[in-house]
């Protein structure tokens, strides 16, 4: 980064683009090339880094046989030169369609122009001649002029659709142009510009509408920018355009790897400018972990290597520009109540299948293991065990075989306990209570530690001894009872090494809860009752477990000292499973987290909340918490690391990742946070 300017998106590894429709003049390149202008400095005024324009925008898509009279071919070449000249105190690169003149054709191209000058033209590969198209009586294909050039407003301009224009002051920012049918073809040009390093696919549209036809270029611009690892921007032909035969719709969008960032009003009146930042750095991180991109860049390496590369400076736009982009205060729980739906669907049903085959494979056909499971009336193991009530379910067997124990310690509230105990009467498991009390006290004895001594002191000696007693029993009992211990700690309480290692709650014989976070806990349990996964009794306690707060409940209350809240200590899992979800499944600094976690949580009335969020617990976090929990996070996450390395197994639940060694997550268990807090220090304001 160029310097700290904590609030400016740039900075972050964003850029901002911009696709533009808007009302065409037909054959009057004049006017248009004025309008043009007028988006262009609205988008200097937006902090725009790349605006797109529609095909032949300075002339008219659907003008037919005028694209080959001299007088509107010439008012083009006036219009080109009239959009470089005002284009000289601008940032935005402007991508502008206009039909010119190369070597004895009309090519159907896209104009690249920055601050005075133009960069460079693409033109458009694949011409349409089928159903409405007949773009061959007019225009020559451009597939074939890689390694051209051409002279436009006065000077030779490389040609070609194997142009890439990289923005050196704004790292990663790397534009390829094409033009409409070019997207539509099995092997775009697009797709072989994304292997030789673009990252920014502009597509300049006419594209008339018919009915259904905006969800199929939908469909291809996602699929273009997943399987690009890549921002997508279309600009489609709207407002002006003949309806002599064909109607037009202006739709205008941007994708970032199969996302959807912003999408424009269709039918508009008037210009319409869709913009959103788009994030480089997710882009790069996406490529260098999908090692089969780089395969394929190899595999095409004759044609990829061709590619020439036009470098430009941008100059980009300081101070804080906002962001313009959704930022999801719980990257693990979608907003959309459908999309969330679905989501505790798979990922309920991915629990149960790993536990069921777990069972399914230890079984013999004399021999089933019972499922051996502490539960305390809390969140995870709540969870855990309605997964393996429907895993016994769908096995055929009886509830009975889950053999659920609470065991209560010094701390154990009523009301947690009366939960765990309805919870397993409903449920119909086999349930018994073991107090670990006495065991706990024989042992803080043995260790002769103060507690013994009368002495209130509540130190991690004092909750380990509880915690690994527990898990101590559950082991015994599943070896005297024949059965495997189902884990019930969580991704988030893995990442903060909110667990005690060993014979403790971070060990277990299959861990069904390793890959949900915390904040999807409660959305799967909500999902389950509201689904009607068990009988309504069931389903009524798992609501009143909801309430809950979050405690390990190791520590008596004092009127001095409440409840223990685990949040307390580990930070908020709002924020810490924010961070956890773009360190693992994005890698970013910890300065961009702190900037996106201040964008999603500074104000709690603005962006949307999930579904069944409850609206007294909507808060908001300034800066200064925020970096404080952010310092803490990674200060627990490396130095937890040892027990995450030797997890047991457990299904992958999130795309956002999960802690196995043998999976998502691999790292040194002797790393040094060192160099992050450093990063922290640096660049994150302490307010």
């Amino acid at each position: 980064m160029r310097g700290v300017d904590f609030y400016n998106a740039y900075e972050h590894g964003f850029a901002r683009v911009a696709a533009c429709t808007l009302p065409v003049a037909i054959a009057d390149p004049a006017a248009n090339a004025a309008r043009v202008l007028e988006q262009a400095r609205l988008c200097h005024d937006d902090g725009v880094a790349v605006a797109v324009f529609p095909e032949l925008c300075l002339s008219g898509y659907a003008i037919e046989d005028l694209l080959l009279q001299d007088v509107l071919l010439d008012a083009v070449d006036e219009a080109v030169a009239s959009v470089v000249e005002g284009s000289r105190e601008l940032t935005p690169v402007l991508v502008v369609g206009a039909p010119l003149v190369v070597d004895g054709r009309v090519l159907n191209c896209a104009v690249v122009v920055h601050r005075g000058e133009v960069l460079g033209v693409s033109p458009k590969s694949y011409l349409p001649t089928y159903r409405e198209f007949y773009e061959r009586r007019h225009f020559a294909p451009g597939d074939d002029r890689r390694g051209g050039s051409v002279s436009v407003a006065g000077r030779s301009v490389p040609f070609g659709p194997d142009l890439l224009f990289d923005v050196v002051d704004v790292p990663g920012l790397v534009l390829h142009v094409e033009v409409c049918e070019d997207m539509w073809v099995p092997v775009p040009p697009s797709a072989e510009a994304a292997l030789a390093g673009a990252t920014v696919l502009a597509n300049l549209s006419g594209s008339p509408i018919t009915v259904a036809r905006a969800e199929d270029r939908r469909l291809l611009v996602r699929s273009a920018s997943h399987r690009c690892n890549a921002a997508y921007v279309f600009a489609a032909a709207g407002q002006g355009e003949s309806s002599t035969d064909l109607s037009w719709d202006g739709q205008t969008m941007i994708y970032e790897v199969g996302e959807l960032l912003a999408e424009g009003e269709r039918f508009p009146e008037g210009p319409r400018r869709t913009v959103a930042d788009v994030d480089l750095d997710h882009l790069r991180q996406e490529r260098l972990r999908m090692g089969t991109f780089d395969d394929n860049r190899r595999t095409h390496a004759e044609r990829t290597s061709q590619f020439r590369t036009v470098r430009l400076e941008l100059a980009p736009p300081t101070g804080d520009l906002g962001l313009r982009r959704k930022v999801d205060r719980f990257p693990f729980v979608p907003d959309d109540p459908e999309r969330l739906a679905l989501d505790c669907y798979e990922a309920y049903n991915i629990q149960v299948y790993g536990l069921e085959q777990r069972m399914l494979a230890m079984s013999s056909e004399t021999w089933a293991p019972k499922a051996v499971i502490g539960v305390s009336g809390g969140l995870d193991s709540t969870h855990a065990l309605i997964v393996a009530a429907k895993a016994m379910d769908r096995a055929g067997r009886p509830r009975s075989e889950i053999l659920a124990y609470t065991m209560p310690g010094f701390a154990t509230g009523s009301e947690t306990k009366d939960y765990a105990t309805r919870l397993c009467a409903s449920l119909g498991v086999t349930f018994e209570e073991i107090d670990i009390r006495p065991a706990a006290e024989q042992m803080l004895d043995d260790l002769d530690h103060p507690y013994s001594e009368g002495e209130d002191v509540y130190d991690v000696t004092f909750e380990n001894v509880q915690a690994g007693l527990r898990y101590d029993y559950l082991f015994r009992l599943a070896n005297h009872r024949g059965g495997l211990v189902v884990g019930t700690g969580d991704l988030s309480e893995l990442a903060l090494g909110w667990c005690t290692y060993g014979v403790g709650d971070q060990m277990s014989h299959y861990n069904v809860n390793a890959g949900v976070p915390k904040t999807l806990v409660q959305h799967l349990i909500r999902w389950v009752a509201d689904s009607g996964q068990f009988e309504a009794e069931t389903n009524d306690v798992l609501r009143e477990i909801l309430e809950l707060e979050i405690t390990p409940e190791l520590i008596p209350a004092t009127e001095d000292a409440p409840e223990q809240r685990t949040e307390d200590t580990v930070g908020p899992y709002s924020l810490q499973d924010f961070t956890l979800y773009h360190v693992l499944r994005r890698g970013y600094r910890p300065s961009k987290i702190a900037f996106l976690a201040w964008h999603a949580w500074h104000d709690a009335e603005a962006g949307e909340w999930p579904p069944g969020f409850p609206a007294d617990k909507r808060g908001a976090y300034d800066l200064a918490t925020i970096r404080g929990w952010l310092e803490v996070f990674v200060r627990r996450f490396f130095a937890s690391q040892f027990k995450r390395s030797a997890l047991p197994n457990g299904p992958k639940v999130s795309a956002g990742g999960t802690m196995s060694p043998r999976g998502d997550w691999r790292m040194p268990s002797d790393a040094a946070p060192t160099a992050w807090l450093a990063e922290i220090e640096a660049k994150v304001p302490r307010s």
